[in-house]
């Protein structure tokens, strides 16, 4: 899904390149020819071992093939190990360069796009990476066994069509401006990954068979249930090209696996890994510290970025008869008390997350425009009142807001909705009471829960705190089975398909989608249907609006926090990383992509970024 997720985030505008690369909005960045992204040290030493953590909270792993519903596959495998028809720069929102493709021809209605697939292309086992292999690939995704947000990323494909041996040709139903990019981010894998003992199997039945991928990196030794090594193809086929160049330094990238957070911490204190990223304001502020931080040798960095805000949230399940009413909602988040939880529990590392598109061109201010109302007013009848005013912000507890104020207003809306206090428990006319339950896979999260669980039963509601194992957890919100429970949405600059996953009436009723707050509101799929088929900025913009100002008001999500830095503790003896911090990385998989070993490990101070980025880096 990773390299899905990044061509879908970087999604733009109507077809305007073809040739080396394809950009939404104008030209790419980058001309044809280039040497290498501008972010990478193209004479990186290669060798040596990148020790890295994985912080899935999954306690290990139980199948090799990361696109099939079930189970859960090691972290990383897919970037390391599956190249695609074009690569995205982390420099860059919206552009793909030929990787497997050592072109992309775009038609001029935009309903189809071409990929002439590298010669010089090969799997791990050495076949050429043909043509077939793509449509192999392509069948694979959209099929009955594969992850179905696949199906919803892909719906406007018409098909896919093998035109030579190494030409294909993806086929539109509608111009969608996004499509080049989402098609060319698709995994591509060997045909003979498909087949155990020459015969031909579901994809399903893919579990312990070692993927055959093109990517740098092959799976190397394996110790289940404590951690797993990606080995370095010396073959690798696209060492010297430019979109790889100065990438995948590494011999060997091992992924440790900790079942418990505070072992993880103290392992990552004793040396036993290189990285680790820390999502924790509290560990980060007082538990990242010991002998070796004090030698140097383990470093502190925050590397700041550009990247949309996301937005994180507590999502509630509208599929359950208790979360029906909006009022209802809206009062459950006027009881986060987001102000004090960050100035008490997150030392004031975190801003408060507004929207959907926090830190974009799209994010949604003030009142509707005119293209905005012109967007919104035939659908005026299937959206909430408040969506035709101003933009809502969170609920504050600072300055001349109150807790005590927000409380009285969620009373009033809970007793507009039907509810009343009776001996203390919030009931309904019926007599029953309000009872809700908290989903997590992470016991820890109790205690950022707390305080909302307190202020709740100031109203009479009761919200029971359920941690469950990764599987069960997994399961659960497949089928849509919780009340509540908090998602880490990414963000993106470039909004598209990706959003009817989220939030569309179809996946609201797709097992395993991504539209776990269950809305189903025509006019968002219209409104997204516009986001897609956009073919400039300023057509794309109002509809971003639109969807915005109608998901905050249904008040479906309870937005939570965003931190500007990637907060990353390192080994500066033996890790060294570019001197430059791309404005749209992602934390570990940049080190990961783009830093090397220090050759040989010694005692001295890093050469590169370390220095600055340990106080405040990028």
């Amino acid at each position: 899904m990773q390299f899905l997720l990044l061509f879908c985030l970087c999604a733009g505008a109507a077809p305007a390149w073809g040739g080396h690369a394809y950009a939404l909005w104008g030209a790419p960045k980058y001309p044809p020819g280039f040497a290498h992204f501008d972010y990478v040290n193209p004479a990186a030493p290669k060798g040596g071992e990148l020790r890295l953590v994985s912080n899935s909270r999954a306690s290990t792993f139980d199948k090799y093939n990361p696109f099939t519903i079930k189970g859960s596959a090691p972290a990383y495998l897919s970037q390391l190990m599956f190249d695609t028809l074009l690569s995205g720069a982390l420099d860059e929102t919206a552009a793909g360069y030929g990787l497997l493709a050592q072109d992309v021809q775009v038609a001029a209605d935009g309903l189809s796009a071409t990929f002439r697939l590298r010669p010089e292309a090969r799997f791990h086992h050495g076949k050429p990476v043909l043509a077939q292999d793509v449509k192999f690939s392509y069948d694979a995704l959209v099929g009955p066994y594969a992850s179905p947000s696949y199906k919803t990323m892909l719906i406007d494909v018409a098909g896919l069509d093998v035109l030579d041996e190494r030409t294909v040709r993806y086929r539109f139903k509608q111009p969608n401006r996004e499509l080049p990019l989402t098609v060319g981010g698709l995994p591509v894998f060997s045909r003979d990954w498909g087949t155990v003992a020459g015969q031909p199997v579901a994809f399903d039945q893919l579990v312990e068979q070692v993927p055959l991928g093109s990517g740098p990196y092959k799976i190397g030794p394996v110790r289940f249930g404590k951690d797993i090594t990606y080995v370095r193809d010396p073959h690798y086929w696209a060492k010297d090209l430019n979109v790889r160049r100065g990438t995948a330094n590494f011999d060997r990238i091992t992924v440790k696996i900790y079942k418990d957070a505070t072992a993880r911490l103290e392992a990552l204190k004793a040396g036993e890994f290189d990285l680790m990223r820390f999502f924790s304001a509290g560990d980060w502020a007082r538990r990242v510290t010991g002998k070796k931080f004090d030698s140097g040798e383990l470093v502190k960095g925050e590397f700041r970025h550009q990247l949309p805000s996301g937005f994180q949230s507590y999502v509630l399940n509208t599929r359950r008869p208790l979360l029906h009413d909006v009022r209802v909602r809206e009062a459950l988040g006027l009881a986060v008390d987001f102000e004090w939880m960050n100035r008490q529990m997150f030392y004031n590392a975190y801003a408060r997350v507004t929207g959907l598109f926090g830190n974009t061109a799209c994010q949604t201010r003030g009142t509707p425009s005119p293209s905005e109302l012109a967007l919104m007013q035939p659908w005026r009848h299937a959206l909430p009142a408040g969506a035709f005013g101003p933009m809502t912000e969170p609920p504050r507890t600072d300055g001349d807001q109150s807790l005590r104020a927000n409380l009285r207003r969620a009373q009033q809306l809970l007793k507009e909705a039907g509810w009343q206090v009776q001996d203390g428990v919030l009931k309904n006319a019926q007599g029953q009471a309000f009872t809700l339950e908290y989903m997590d896979s992470n016991e820890g999260s109790m205690r950022t829960v707390a305080p909302w669980m307190r202020n709740l039963e100031k109203l009479g509601i009761t919200l029971r705190f359920r941690a469950v194992d990764f599987a069960l957890y997994q399961q659960r919100l497949q089928k849509f089975d919780f009340d509540i429970t908090s998602i880490a949405y990414g963000g993106t600059h470039n909004p598209g398909q990706e959003f009817a996953d989220l939030f569309g009436s179809q996946a609201a009723d797709t097992e395993d989608s991504g539209n776990f707050s269950g809305i189903k509101n025509p006019a968002v799929d219209a409104f997204i249907t516009v986001m897609t088929s956009a073919k400039t900025e300023a057509q794309l913009l109002p509809a971003c609006h639109a969807l915005e100002r109608v998901i905050a008001h249904s008040h479906v999500l309870i937005p939570q926090w965003t931190a500007p830095t990637h907060r990353m503790a390192y080994n500066a003896w033996r890790l060294a990383l570019p001197a430059t911090v791309p404005p749209y990385s992602s934390g570990e998989a940049w080190v990961m992509d783009t830093g090397w070993a220090r050759q040989p490990v010694g005692t001295s101070a890093p050469d590169s970024i370390a220095t600055s980025a340990s106080r405040k880096g990028g």
